[in-house]
């Protein structure tokens, strides 16, 4: 008997130690992407089928735009509230979630903004050269078709309008946090100039999934060097390497 009780409080122990390991486990398994090693960008079409667009697509983002065509392309309209602030670090990248409210237009297409998001250093070039960072504004239509707006970041003065992103930026990975009393609004993030390339093409992350049309923002937004270490020392890398081109035709808008 006292030998069967022994074995029974072992198997309690044992069951519970498992237990209470388990979410670790979970946590580390949400991992199955990154920006390095095994599981960096040039793998990311063999971690799993899901993802295996990241390796045969053809219209794969980021690009690096060295020519485009100057069209007459419609006017981005920009219609943005302020949201309250809630922010995550999803261990890729510090994002924004934002409240349902704001929206482009682009001709006779609107786009709603869902999120926003940084990478460092940028992931698009302009005539091969790269930016300090760039900010991904993420948007989706009606039939959940995405349009994101890409802003690039430079070194210069510091950028008040991400002062509160700033300080609030979660240095670890976790759960979003809506902070109380915060608001933002994306349209502080913007040039004055909304000229723009576009292009179709995907997301930068895993699925890597197709269908995105890309426009990015000619004119670079200012950042301080201290904004720019400050998200390097969380990210030192989060920028996908540069995609082939594979024939896209990249369109240039003309009106200011």
């Amino acid at each position: 008997m006292k030998s069967r009780r022994t074995r029974f409080l072992l198997l309690v122990v044992l069951v519970a130690a498992a237990a209470a390991s388990a979410p670790a486990q979970d946590a580390n398994h949400q991992h199955q992407w990154s920006y390095a090693g095994e599981t960096g960008p040039q793998h990311w079409g063999d971690l799993k089928a899901e993802y295996a667009t990241c390796k045969t697509g053809k219209e794969q983002s980021p690009i690096d735009i060295r020519s485009a065509t100057k069209a007459p392309l419609p006017a981005i309209r920009f219609q943005y509230k302020s949201s309250p602030l809630r922010i995550i670090n999803n261990g890729h990248t510090i994002q924004v979630n934002y409240a349902p409210g704001s929206f482009i237009t682009v001709g006779d297409k609107r786009y709603e903004l869902k999120q926003f998001h940084f990478h460092h250093p940028s992931e698009e070039r302009i005539q091969g050269k790269s930016y300090a960072m760039v900010a991904h504004l993420v948007h989706a239509d009606s039939q959940g078709n995405l349009a994101v707006i890409a802003v690039l970041l430079t070194p210069g003065k510091a950028n008040r309008s991400l002062d509160e992103i700033w300080t609030h930026m979660p240095r670890t990975e976790g759960k979003e946090e809506a902070i109380a009393g915060v608001e933002v609004n994306a349209d502080n993030l913007l040039p004055h100039n909304l000229t723009y390339y576009t292009y179709p093409g995907s997301l930068t992350t895993p699925p890597c999934s197709e269908g995105v049309t890309w426009f990015v923002l000619k004119t670079p937004v200012q950042i301080s060097p201290e904004q720019v270490n400050a998200f390097a020392r969380i990210f030192p890398d989060n920028a996908r390497p540069i995609q082939p081109l594979n024939g896209r035709v990249v369109k240039e808008s003309e009106q200011r």
